[in-house]
């Protein structure tokens, strides 16, 4: 099998995996008269869920009478609809389909944070492109219009005088599964990606990818919480309690994540594996690793700052305001 083959291959197992993984629903062995219901996506930064998944945090601490089930996720768009329609109780995703949606008037609330940092800018080989100021012209991918990458490069690219097409700039958008990239690099479809790890440090791996702006550089890099534990206003009013106990739990699963590194890895590593079928190296999931950083904290001012970004860049039409957003009963 040549390298080309191998890409192209490993993008599709990992694709097809992901798609899988939006339908999957599993129960834990716990039998009881309630059921709570945690939402994730098989990505790097959801680490404290699997985690929590793998060492029972929260059945221990919603206790015996509460059967839990948990639900895996392609993308924030798929999450949201699920937490919307009550498919989904409590869960991660990143902050920017929760203010998109939060605008729209959906009910959401961030309970926590999970991890920060991970996005990069990575560049294909074939590219030309050794710096931002090569940009120009060229074209890029991010799962999605407005989502948190997204902006992220986006704001980013304000200070170099660069914006997309969709806003009168020279640089084409597309969208994509983060799977599809290395295939897209290789077939020459696009030149940049704003991507979040491990699939940063995959496309430098299996497509001889650059990174040309890390995630200490890119904006809000270092303090945006990329992953948030949220609910529903409705979920929190009725069950407090219930939420109280999955925070606490995500919590000790973070704490866990921070004490002891290796295991958290193997525990990601294979959880990955059975949601998308295709399993990560371990070089590629220790230099991933080293660009998150696991923690419960939300910075409300960034929080804001982010957003007031997505009005500047066209992705909100009105300026928010997220002090309702962000519930911080929970947050110690």
């Amino acid at each position: 099998m040549n390298k080309k083959t191998k890409i192209i291959g490993m993008s599709f197992l990992l694709s097809m995996g992901l798609l899988a993984g939006c339908d999957s629903s599993e129960t834990s062995s716990s039998a009881g008269s309630e059921k709570v219901v945690i939402g994730y996506f098989p990505n790097i930064d959801h680490a404290p869920a699997m985690v929590a998944r793998e060492k029972g945090y929260y059945e221990k601490e919603l206790g015996k009478n509460v059967k839990v089930e948990y639900k895996t996720f392609p993308d924030g768009g798929a999450f949201m609809t699920a937490l919307k329609t009550g498919d989904i109780d409590a869960g991660l995703v990143g902050p920017g389909p929760v203010m998109n949606n939060f605008t729209n008037g959906a009910d959401v609330k961030i309970i926590a944070g999970a991890s920060s940092g991970g996005t990069a800018i990575v560049a294909s080989k074939q590219s030309g492109i050794n710096s931002v100021e090569d940009f120009t012209g060229k074209s890029f991918i991010t799962p999605g219009v407005g989502c948190t990458h997204d902006v992220q490069m986006e704001t980013f690219l304000q200070d170099y005088g660069i914006s997309s097409a969709r806003i009168g700039g020279t640089l084409k958008h597309v969208t994509g599964n983060p799977a599809q990239y290395a295939s897209m690099f290789e077939s020459g479809k696009v030149d940049l990606a704003a991507v979040p790890e491990p699939w940063a440090s995959q496309l430098v791996k299996e497509a001889g990818a650059k990174i040309i702006v890390d995630s200490s550089q890119i904006s809000y890099g270092k303090t945006l919480p990329n992953t948030i534990l949220v609910s529903s206003g409705k979920k929190i009013k009725a069950d407090k309690e219930v939420i109280a106990k999955i925070v606490k739990a995500q919590n000790e699963a973070i704490d866990f994540i921070n004490k002891n590194p290796e295991e958290a890895k193997k525990i990601t590593i294979q959880s990955i594996k059975e949601i998308t079928k295709q399993g990560l190296d371990q070089d590629v999931m220790d230099t991933a690793w080293t660009h998150i950083r696991f923690t419960e904290d939300v910075n409300q001012d960034v929080i804001q700052q982010f957003a007031n970004s997505s009005v500047e860049l066209r992705f909100l039409k009105d300026q928010p305001d997220f002090k309702a957003l962000i519930d911080t009963q929970f947050i110690n």
